[in-house]
Formats: structure tokens, C-alpha cells, sequence
């Protein structure tokens, strides 16, 4: 068990009453793992056959898996197939109720793991923007949208009140997953339990009342902010939502389609009556690490949209290159109509203007235009399925695993730009001469 912070457990103490106990023997238990199956790319089958999987409760592609088990490292979890996710975060974003074509941001993202569960939702349609403030955690949000085959989804690393300038009134959903104390992970993560104390906790705080006031000013009429944590603190939870309302009176907490037993009693004459309808959970009540999340909706009545759409920005000579080669590669059509420099996007419909904003991705890159030829991206590759491209190389465990490690395979008569597959799961793109496939798997992600 590791040593927790002693003002911590007091608190909880005189928080949880007779609970405290249960609370307390939870943390002498092993961490709760799952992953969830990515939709976009696969109905889960390969992913049951290869691990010993159970089912999470507020979650239809969710799944705990045994300890036993290493999924990280699987020739599916490089596919994209599955996201290693913590169950309890697999929550938040089941209470968004996310409808197709709606236009969601996700404005703490990194790493992405809700970001990915509110592609699947999407399936495509509308409008995802991901969000992160550090360069290089937006990078590695990058590359797990990459991963997952996300087709439309606008990365970008802004703080929270520069985006607000920018998208007044623009989405129908908002998550906060607001960066916070973590002290639901302390089990998960000893290192949280280091950077513990007081004073962060009070600077969380105050962090994640200016987030959420960013989040307000960018939610349209009749709109939905879920606001999360994985902290226990009522400083940075209840006290959060409590002075949120009191800024906001045309916000009401509404009830979560899952609701999660709070485990403790609210002092009534401090706390707006509406946080009864906030969801906690606890690790000795639930399989899962400590989470808070609470479902604001805006009665507000006047709209206060405000952004301008990204115009179709390509050169003439790249798209004849890229047409051609869609046609000669690919069953379906994908619209490139952006570019930067000479890299090609199929961008969302309903993406703001660029200019000003630092993207890290412009919605799905489809290749570069190079010496008068069009070369097709990996994140293209990550995002097609079988049925949609010419030729598909499928290939057996071994050599799976000799593709992520960079090496040539046979390419067993195939000639051209043909998509490398395990289990009908895409991993990457190979040049095949009819002898030999030449591996393009990029080089900055080969096991070596």
C-alpha cells in the first residue's frame, strides 16, 4: 500500500464517515485496467479472441482486462484497435450523449483517449476539436488520433480563453476533463501522490474555473458541458460547479444517463441543491479509479455564435496528383481541401478558420504533393479499412510483427501502394513490386 498524504486522509475521513474503512482497503487492492474497443476501425472480435476480457458496465465497448495480460503491447493495439483506458474515465463520456453530426471539443484532451471515445460516437460525422495547451502533449494527442484511423478531428494547442475569442457559441457538446490534483489515481499512479498538496489542490481550482468559463462562452443554445475530474476534493469538484452556477444562472446540472452513487453527504447549506445530480466514483464501491463528473446544460436563450469557416486552400497541380492516385489506390473518395505547404487534408466540414490558431492537425492528412507525384500518408492508412482500398496485404501474427519492426515481406503478386493488415485491422501502407512489399511503416514508430 503505498503512504498517502496525511491531510488527505483526514479529509476523506470526515468525508466518507463509516465508508472511510472500505475507502482505505480499496488502495491495498492491485489497479483496475481496461481498454475499450475503437469502432472505427473494428468490432472488437480480434480483440476477445486474443484477451481474456470482461465486461464494463457503463460502457458497451469497454472491457477490463487480466492482469496477466499485456494488450500494450499487441499488433492491435499499434493498429488502433482498442485504447488502454481506465474504466471509470470510460464514463464521462457516455453521460455527453453525443448525437451524430454534432460539432464536439474536448478542450483538456491529452493523451486522447476521450477524444477517441467521442470519434466513435461521431462515426465520422460532424465536427471533433481536440484541444491541448502543451506543445508537446499535443503531439502525443496527435498521433493517438492518428492511431485510431480519426478522420474529423482539428488538433490544436491553445489555451482555453484564446479559443474562446475565437468560437463563441460554435459546439453542442464541451468536455472539461480539467486538469486537477489526481487524487483518484494515487492507486494507478504513485507519482501523483508526490506532487500532492494543499496549495495545488487551491491552484487546481482556480485553474478550472477559468476552463470552464472559456468552455461556456463556445457552447451554443441548449448545449451540454460535462465537466470532469479524478480527484475526490469537493474544492475542486463540488466548490468548482457551485460557484460555476452561481456565474452562470442560465446553467442547470442535469442528470447523467448513468448515475453513480456519491458515497457521502453534501452540507446543504453550502452547496447548490443541483449538485445531488454530480456522479462520484469511488474505487471501494466500484471497479474503477475515483472520478468525478458533473452534466451542465445552457437554458440560455440567445445565441451567441461567432466564428468564420476555413475556405478550401489547395494547389491545383496536387489535387490532379492526388485525384490520380485516388483513383488508382482507393475505392472511396476523400475530399483533399487544404493544404499546408505541401501536405494535403481531407479537413472536416464546419473547421473555423486556421490562421492564428497552432494546429498540430488539420483533420485527416492525406499525403504530401513531392516532385510532381502524390505519397500517401500513414495517418491515411490508419484511417481506411480493407473495403475501401485496391489491394490489401493480410498478413499472420509473424509477420505482423515484422512489418512494425520495419522489415520487407512477399508480397505475393500485389503491385502498387497496397494497405498492410492483421486481423482486418489496418497497420500502414507498403510499396509492392509483385515480389517484394516494401515497408513504409513510418520509422519513428518501428519496434525495433
Amino acid at each position: 500500500m503505498q503512504k498517502l498524504p496525511q491531510e488527505f486522509l483526514s479529509r476523506m475521513e470526515n468525508m466518507l464517515g463509516d465508508e472511510y474503512p472500505a475507502f482505505l482497503a480499496s488502495y491495498e487492492q492491485g489497479k483496475i485496467q481496461g481498454l475499450r474497443i475503437n469502432t472505427l476501425k473494428n468490432d472488437g472480435k480480434a480483440v476477445f479472441d486474443e484477451f481474456d476480457l470482461k465486461a464494463v458496465p457503463w460502457c458497451d465497448s469497454g472491457y477490463y482486462f487480466n492482469g496477466d495480460d499485456r494488450p500494450g503491447k499487441s499488433v492491435l493495439h499499434e493498429g488502433g484497435a482498442f485504447y488502454i483506458q481506465e474504466p471509470s474515465a470510460m464514463a464521462v463520456v457516455e453521460s455527453m450523449d453525443i448525437q451524430m453530426g454534432d460539432k464536439v471539443l474536448d478542450l483538456c484532451s491529452a493523451p486522447g483517449g476521450k477524444s477517441s471515445q467521442i470519434s466513435c460516437k461521431l462515426q465520422g460525422s460532424g465536427l471533433l476539436v481536440s484541444n491541448e495547451i502543451i506543445p508537446s502533449r499535443a503531439k502525443i494527442l496527435s498521433q493517438n488520433i492518428e492511431r485510431m484511423g480519426i478522420r474529423n478531428c482539428l488538433v490544436l494547442s491553445e489555451a482555453p480563453n484564446s479559443l474562446a475569442k475565437r468560437l463563441k457559441g460554435v459546439f453542442d457538446k464541451i468536455l472539461v476533463d480539467a486538469p486537477c490534483s489526481g487524487e483518484g489515481m494515487f492507486r494507478k499512479n504513485p507519482l501523483a501522490i508526490e506532487e500532492w498538496s494543499p496549495a495545488n489542490v487551491e491552484n487546481c481550482k482556480k485553474r478550472q474555473l477559468d476552463i470552464l468559463d472559456s468552455a461556456a462562452q463556445m457552447l451554443k443554445v441548449g448545449g451540454v458541458i460535462v465537466y470532469s475530474t479524478c480527484t475526490f476534493s469537493k474544492q475542486e469538484n463540488e466548490e468548482v460547479i457551485n460557484e460555476f452556477l452561481q456565474n452562470y444562472s442560465d446553467f442547470e446540472v442535469v442528470e447523467s444517463k448513468y448515475k453513480f452513487c456519491c458515497g457521502y453527504t453534501l452540507d446543504g447549506s453550502k452547496f447548490n441543491d443541483q449538485l445531488t445530480k454530480a456522479n462520484r466514483i469511488f474505487p471501494h464501491k466500484l471497479d474503477g479509479e475515483g472520478h468525478f463528473f458533473a452534466v451542465l446544460k445552457n437554458n440560455e436563450q440567445t445565441n451567441h455564435c461567432k466564428y468564420a469557416i476555413q475556405s478550401s486552400k489547395v494547389d491545383p497541380k496536387a489535387i490532379k496528383e492526388y485525384k490520380a492516385w485516388q483513383n488508382d489506390n482507393l475505392n472511396i473518395e476523400l475530399d483533399a481541401n487544404l493544404s499546408f505547404g505541401q501536405t494535403l487534408y481531407a479537413m472536416p466540414l464546419g473547421t473555423p478558420r486556421l490562421d492564428g490558431l497552432k494546429v498540430e492537425r488539420a483533420g485527416l492528412q492525406l499525403g504530401e504533393y513531392k516532385k510532381n507525384r502524390f505519397e500517401p500518408s500513414h495517418a491515411l492508412a490508419m484511417a481506411l479499412k480493407s473495403c475501401e482500398v485496391k489491394r490489401v496485404l493480410s498478413l499472420t501474427k509473424q509477420d505482423a510483427e515484422k512489418y512494425l519492426s520495419g522489415q520487407a515481406l512477399d508480397a505475393g503478386g500485389l503491385k502498387g501502394w497496397t494497405l498492410a493488415t492483421y486481423k482486418d485491422v489496418s497497420l500502414g501502407w507498403c510499396k509492392c513490386d509483385g515480389a517484394i512489399a516494401k515497408n513504409n511503416y513510418p520509422k519513428g514508430l518501428r519496434k525495433l
